[in-house]
Protein backbone atom coordinates (compact mmCIF):
# COMPACT_ATOMS: atom_id res chain seq x y z
CA UNK A 1 0.00 0.00 0.00
CA UNK A 2 1.29 3.42 -0.85
CA UNK A 3 2.26 5.73 2.02
CA UNK A 4 -0.19 8.39 0.81
CA UNK A 5 -3.16 6.02 0.91
CA UNK A 6 -2.02 4.68 4.26
CA UNK A 7 -1.89 8.16 5.75
CA UNK A 8 -5.35 9.02 4.38
CA UNK A 9 -6.91 5.99 6.09
CA UNK A 10 -5.25 6.62 9.44
CA UNK A 11 -6.15 10.32 9.37
CA UNK A 12 -9.79 9.44 8.69
CA UNK A 13 -9.76 6.75 11.38
CA UNK A 14 -8.47 9.07 14.11
CA UNK A 15 -10.80 11.89 13.08
CA UNK A 16 -13.90 9.68 13.02
CA UNK A 17 -13.12 8.13 16.42
CA UNK A 18 -12.88 11.57 18.03
CA UNK A 19 -15.95 12.90 16.25
CA UNK A 20 -18.12 9.85 17.07
CA UNK A 21 -17.39 10.20 20.79
CA UNK A 22 -18.28 13.87 21.06
CA UNK A 23 -21.39 13.45 18.90
CA UNK A 24 -22.81 10.70 21.11
CA UNK A 25 -22.15 12.79 24.23
CA UNK A 26 -23.92 15.74 22.65
CA UNK A 27 -26.87 13.58 21.58
CA UNK A 28 -27.25 12.26 25.14
CA UNK A 29 -27.16 15.80 26.59
CA UNK A 30 -29.54 17.44 24.12
CA UNK A 31 -31.81 14.65 22.84
CA UNK A 32 -31.17 15.65 19.22
CA UNK A 33 -32.09 13.05 16.62
CA UNK A 34 -29.80 14.63 14.02
CA UNK A 35 -26.87 14.53 16.44
CA UNK A 36 -27.50 10.87 17.28
CA UNK A 37 -27.63 10.13 13.56
CA UNK A 38 -24.35 11.94 13.05
CA UNK A 39 -22.80 9.87 15.86
CA UNK A 40 -23.90 6.64 14.18
CA UNK A 41 -22.53 7.94 10.87
CA UNK A 42 -19.10 8.62 12.41
CA UNK A 43 -19.08 5.25 14.18
CA UNK A 44 -19.82 3.44 10.90
CA UNK A 45 -17.06 5.44 9.17
CA UNK A 46 -14.61 4.41 11.91
CA UNK A 47 -15.43 0.76 11.33
CA UNK A 48 -15.06 1.28 7.59
CA UNK A 49 -11.50 2.58 7.96
CA UNK A 50 -10.63 -0.49 10.04
CA UNK A 51 -12.02 -2.73 7.28
CA UNK A 52 -10.02 -0.88 4.61
CA UNK A 53 -6.81 -1.39 6.61
CA UNK A 54 -7.73 -5.06 7.08
CA UNK A 55 -8.41 -5.44 3.35
CA UNK A 56 -5.03 -3.92 2.48
CA UNK A 57 -3.25 -6.27 4.88
CA UNK A 58 -5.05 -9.31 3.46
CA UNK A 59 -4.40 -8.27 -0.16
CA UNK A 60 -0.63 -8.22 0.41
CA UNK A 61 -0.42 -11.90 1.40
CA UNK A 62 1.78 -13.98 -0.93
CA UNK A 63 0.32 -16.54 -3.36
CA UNK A 64 -0.50 -19.97 -1.94
CA UNK A 65 -1.86 -23.31 -3.12
CA UNK A 66 -5.49 -22.16 -3.24
CA UNK A 67 -4.73 -18.67 -4.56
CA UNK A 68 -1.82 -19.03 -7.00
CA UNK A 69 -2.19 -15.46 -8.30
CA UNK A 70 -2.27 -13.87 -4.85
CA UNK A 71 -4.97 -12.22 -2.76
CA UNK A 72 -5.12 -8.77 -4.35
CA UNK A 73 -8.91 -8.75 -4.72
CA UNK A 74 -9.33 -8.97 -0.94
CA UNK A 75 -9.05 -5.16 -0.94
CA UNK A 76 -11.83 -4.87 -3.51
CA UNK A 77 -14.04 -7.26 -1.53
CA UNK A 78 -13.67 -5.30 1.72
CA UNK A 79 -14.15 -2.01 -0.14
CA UNK A 80 -17.47 -3.36 -1.41
CA UNK A 81 -18.41 -4.40 2.13
CA UNK A 82 -17.67 -0.83 3.26
CA UNK A 83 -20.17 0.47 0.69
CA UNK A 84 -22.79 -2.00 1.94
CA UNK A 85 -22.21 -0.96 5.56
CA UNK A 86 -22.63 2.72 4.69
CA UNK A 87 -25.95 1.84 3.07
CA UNK A 88 -27.31 -0.64 5.60
CA UNK A 89 -26.02 0.79 8.89
CA UNK A 90 -25.27 4.44 8.16
CA UNK A 91 -28.21 5.24 5.90
CA UNK A 92 -30.62 2.67 7.37
CA UNK A 93 -30.24 3.73 11.00
CA UNK A 94 -30.28 7.43 10.10
CA UNK A 95 -33.55 7.16 8.18
CA UNK A 96 -35.10 4.91 10.84
CA UNK A 97 -34.14 7.29 13.65
CA UNK A 98 -35.44 10.24 11.64
CA UNK A 99 -38.82 8.60 11.04
CA UNK A 100 -39.17 7.82 14.76
CA UNK A 101 -38.44 11.43 15.64
CA UNK A 102 -40.89 12.70 13.02
CA UNK A 103 -43.63 10.50 14.48
CA UNK A 104 -42.80 11.48 18.07
CA UNK A 105 -40.90 14.79 17.95
CA UNK A 106 -39.00 15.89 21.07
CA UNK A 107 -37.70 19.39 21.71
CA UNK A 108 -33.94 19.86 21.64
CA UNK A 109 -32.39 20.81 24.97
CA UNK A 110 -29.25 22.97 25.21
CA UNK A 111 -28.83 23.43 21.42
CA UNK A 112 -25.61 25.40 22.00
CA UNK A 113 -23.93 22.06 22.88
CA UNK A 114 -24.86 20.73 19.45
CA UNK A 115 -23.45 23.78 17.70
CA UNK A 116 -20.14 23.48 19.55
CA UNK A 117 -19.88 19.76 18.78
CA UNK A 118 -20.77 20.24 15.12
CA UNK A 119 -18.12 22.95 14.89
CA UNK A 120 -15.49 20.59 16.33
CA UNK A 121 -16.69 17.81 14.04
CA UNK A 122 -16.35 20.10 11.03
CA UNK A 123 -12.73 20.80 12.00
CA UNK A 124 -11.82 17.11 12.39
CA UNK A 125 -13.75 15.94 9.33
CA UNK A 126 -12.46 18.88 7.31
CA UNK A 127 -8.85 17.99 8.09
CA UNK A 128 -9.41 14.37 7.06
CA UNK A 129 -11.23 15.52 3.91
CA UNK A 130 -8.35 17.85 3.01
CA UNK A 131 -5.80 15.03 3.32
CA UNK A 132 -7.94 12.71 1.19
CA UNK A 133 -8.54 15.41 -1.44
CA UNK A 134 -4.82 16.20 -1.67
CA UNK A 135 -3.94 12.54 -2.21
CA UNK A 136 -6.77 12.08 -4.72
CA UNK A 137 -5.71 15.14 -6.74
CA UNK A 138 -2.10 13.90 -6.71
CA UNK A 139 -3.17 10.53 -8.11
CA UNK A 140 -5.62 11.81 -10.73
CA UNK A 141 -3.25 14.33 -12.30
CA UNK A 142 -5.15 16.27 -14.95
CA UNK A 143 -8.05 13.82 -15.34
CA UNK A 144 -11.64 14.89 -14.65
CA UNK A 145 -12.86 13.77 -11.22
CA UNK A 146 -15.29 11.07 -12.37
CA UNK A 147 -12.84 9.73 -14.95
CA UNK A 148 -10.17 9.50 -12.24
CA UNK A 149 -12.56 7.57 -9.98
CA UNK A 150 -13.41 5.13 -12.77
CA UNK A 151 -9.75 4.63 -13.69
CA UNK A 152 -8.41 4.34 -10.13
CA UNK A 153 -7.44 0.75 -9.29
CA UNK A 154 -6.93 1.53 -5.59
CA UNK A 155 -10.36 2.53 -4.19
CA UNK A 156 -8.98 3.50 -0.78
CA UNK A 157 -8.51 7.20 -1.43
CA UNK A 158 -11.78 7.92 -3.21
CA UNK A 159 -13.75 5.89 -0.64
CA UNK A 160 -12.34 8.00 2.21
CA UNK A 161 -12.85 11.18 0.16
CA UNK A 162 -16.50 10.35 -0.56
CA UNK A 163 -17.11 9.30 3.07
CA UNK A 164 -15.65 12.56 4.35
CA UNK A 165 -17.59 14.57 1.77
CA UNK A 166 -20.82 12.89 2.93
CA UNK A 167 -19.80 13.64 6.53
CA UNK A 168 -19.30 17.34 5.78
CA UNK A 169 -22.70 17.50 4.06
CA UNK A 170 -24.23 15.65 7.01
CA UNK A 171 -22.79 18.15 9.47
CA UNK A 172 -24.28 21.03 7.47
CA UNK A 173 -27.70 19.32 7.36
CA UNK A 174 -27.59 18.57 11.09
CA UNK A 175 -26.69 22.17 11.94
CA UNK A 176 -29.44 23.54 9.67
CA UNK A 177 -32.10 21.16 10.98
CA UNK A 178 -31.23 21.83 14.63
CA UNK A 179 -31.26 25.59 14.05
CA UNK A 180 -34.61 25.43 12.22
CA UNK A 181 -36.07 23.12 14.85
CA UNK A 182 -35.16 25.48 17.69
CA UNK A 183 -35.83 28.78 15.92
CA UNK A 184 -39.22 27.77 14.48
CA UNK A 185 -40.15 25.65 17.50
CA UNK A 186 -40.76 22.68 15.21
CA UNK A 187 -39.02 19.63 16.73
CA UNK A 188 -40.14 17.54 13.76
CA UNK A 189 -37.51 19.28 11.61
CA UNK A 190 -34.78 17.57 13.63
CA UNK A 191 -36.14 14.22 12.45
CA UNK A 192 -36.35 15.50 8.89
CA UNK A 193 -32.63 16.32 9.15
CA UNK A 194 -31.88 12.73 10.13
CA UNK A 195 -33.77 11.41 7.11
CA UNK A 196 -31.90 13.80 4.79
CA UNK A 197 -28.56 12.67 6.24
CA UNK A 198 -29.61 9.07 5.64
CA UNK A 199 -30.44 9.85 2.01
CA UNK A 200 -27.01 11.46 1.52
CA UNK A 201 -25.37 8.33 2.94
CA UNK A 202 -27.50 6.06 0.76
CA UNK A 203 -26.49 7.98 -2.38
CA UNK A 204 -22.83 7.81 -1.39
CA UNK A 205 -23.07 4.08 -0.72
CA UNK A 206 -24.68 3.37 -4.11
CA UNK A 207 -21.96 5.33 -5.89
CA UNK A 208 -19.16 3.54 -4.02
CA UNK A 209 -20.76 0.13 -4.57
CA UNK A 210 -20.99 0.81 -8.30
CA UNK A 211 -17.33 1.77 -8.57
CA UNK A 212 -15.96 -1.07 -6.40
CA UNK A 213 -18.15 -3.71 -8.07
CA UNK A 214 -16.26 -3.34 -11.34
CA UNK A 215 -12.93 -3.87 -9.58
CA UNK A 216 -14.29 -6.85 -7.65
CA UNK A 217 -15.56 -8.77 -10.68
CA UNK A 218 -12.44 -7.98 -12.70
CA UNK A 219 -11.48 -4.94 -14.77
CA UNK A 220 -8.84 -4.71 -17.47
CA UNK A 221 -5.63 -2.90 -16.70
CA UNK A 222 -5.06 0.75 -17.55
CA UNK A 223 -5.09 1.43 -21.31
CA UNK A 224 -1.65 3.07 -21.19
CA UNK A 225 -0.12 -0.02 -19.61
CA UNK A 226 -1.78 -2.31 -22.17
CA UNK A 227 -0.56 -0.14 -25.04
CA UNK A 228 2.99 -0.21 -23.67
CA UNK A 229 2.91 -4.00 -23.25
CA UNK A 230 1.71 -4.24 -26.86
CA UNK A 231 4.63 -2.07 -27.99
CA UNK A 232 7.24 -4.03 -26.02
CA UNK A 233 5.96 -7.34 -27.38
CA UNK A 234 5.83 -6.07 -30.97
CA UNK A 235 9.43 -4.81 -30.73
CA UNK A 236 10.77 -8.22 -29.66
CA UNK A 237 12.87 -9.83 -32.43
CA UNK A 238 11.10 -12.88 -33.88
CA UNK A 239 7.57 -11.57 -33.24
CA UNK A 240 5.55 -11.03 -36.43
CA UNK A 241 2.39 -9.65 -34.82
CA UNK A 242 0.59 -9.17 -31.52
CA UNK A 243 -2.78 -10.81 -32.08
CA UNK A 244 -4.41 -9.68 -28.85
CA UNK A 245 -3.97 -8.92 -25.16
CA UNK A 246 -6.11 -9.93 -22.20
CA UNK A 247 -5.50 -8.29 -18.83
CA UNK A 248 -7.08 -8.43 -15.39
CA UNK A 249 -6.50 -6.12 -12.43
CA UNK A 250 -6.17 -8.35 -9.37
CA UNK A 251 -5.21 -5.54 -6.99
CA UNK A 252 -3.89 -1.97 -6.98
CA UNK A 253 -0.41 -3.24 -7.90
CA UNK A 254 -1.21 -6.67 -9.32
CA UNK A 255 -1.95 -7.20 -13.02
CA UNK A 256 -2.18 -10.44 -14.97
CA UNK A 257 -1.53 -10.20 -18.73
CA UNK A 258 -2.02 -12.83 -21.43
CA UNK A 259 -0.52 -12.28 -24.89
CA UNK A 260 -1.34 -13.99 -28.15
CA UNK A 261 1.73 -13.65 -30.41
CA UNK A 262 2.57 -14.82 -33.90
CA UNK A 263 6.25 -15.74 -34.23
CA UNK A 264 8.37 -16.17 -37.33
CA UNK A 265 7.90 -19.63 -38.86
CA UNK A 266 11.64 -20.31 -38.89
CA UNK A 267 12.00 -19.96 -35.11
CA UNK A 268 12.66 -23.17 -33.21
CA UNK A 269 11.35 -23.82 -29.68
CA UNK A 270 14.50 -22.55 -27.86
CA UNK A 271 14.38 -19.30 -29.85
CA UNK A 272 10.68 -18.82 -29.08
CA UNK A 273 11.42 -19.45 -25.40
CA UNK A 274 14.18 -16.84 -25.46
CA UNK A 275 11.83 -14.35 -27.12
CA UNK A 276 9.15 -14.96 -24.48
CA UNK A 277 11.70 -14.51 -21.68
CA UNK A 278 12.87 -11.27 -23.31
CA UNK A 279 9.32 -9.91 -23.47
CA UNK A 280 8.63 -10.90 -19.88
CA UNK A 281 11.81 -9.22 -18.62
CA UNK A 282 11.17 -5.98 -20.48
CA UNK A 283 7.52 -5.80 -19.40
CA UNK A 284 8.30 -6.42 -15.73
CA UNK A 285 11.21 -3.99 -15.75
CA UNK A 286 8.90 -1.31 -17.14
CA UNK A 287 5.70 -2.18 -15.25
CA UNK A 288 6.41 -3.87 -11.94
CA UNK A 289 2.70 -4.21 -11.23
CA UNK A 290 2.51 -6.89 -13.95
CA UNK A 291 2.95 -9.84 -11.59
CA UNK A 292 2.10 -12.58 -14.09
CA UNK A 293 2.53 -12.66 -17.88
CA UNK A 294 1.48 -15.56 -20.09
CA UNK A 295 2.34 -15.87 -23.79
CA UNK A 296 0.53 -18.10 -26.28
CA UNK A 297 2.27 -18.62 -29.66
CA UNK A 298 -0.55 -18.49 -32.19
CA UNK A 299 -1.27 -17.52 -35.77
CA UNK A 300 -3.74 -14.76 -36.45
CA UNK A 301 -6.20 -17.26 -37.91
CA UNK A 302 -5.87 -19.49 -34.85
CA UNK A 303 -6.41 -16.51 -32.55
CA UNK A 304 -9.58 -15.41 -34.37
CA UNK A 305 -10.90 -18.97 -34.30
CA UNK A 306 -10.28 -19.24 -30.54
CA UNK A 307 -12.02 -15.89 -29.94
CA UNK A 308 -15.04 -17.07 -31.90
CA UNK A 309 -15.23 -20.29 -29.87
CA UNK A 310 -15.01 -18.31 -26.62
CA UNK A 311 -17.74 -15.92 -27.72
CA UNK A 312 -20.02 -18.80 -28.70
CA UNK A 313 -19.44 -20.67 -25.43
CA UNK A 314 -20.24 -17.55 -23.37
CA UNK A 315 -23.38 -16.93 -25.41
CA UNK A 316 -24.55 -20.53 -24.96
CA UNK A 317 -23.87 -20.35 -21.21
Amino acid sequence: MKNGSNFVIYAALVGNMLVAGIKFVAAALTGSSSMLTEGVHSMVDTGNQVLLLYGHARSRRPPDHDNPLGHGRELYFWSFIVALLIFSLGAGISIYEGILHIREPQPIERPIVNYIVLGLAAVFEGASWAFALREFNHKRGGKPVWQAVRDDKDPTTFIVLFEDSAAMIGIAIAAASIFASVTLDLPVLDGVGSVLIGLVLAGTAVLLARETKGLLIGERADDMIIADVHRLAAEQPGVIAVNGILSTQLGPNQIVVTLSLEFEDALLTPAIEDAVNGIETRVRDTHKQVTALFVKPQTRAGYEKARKRLSESLTDA
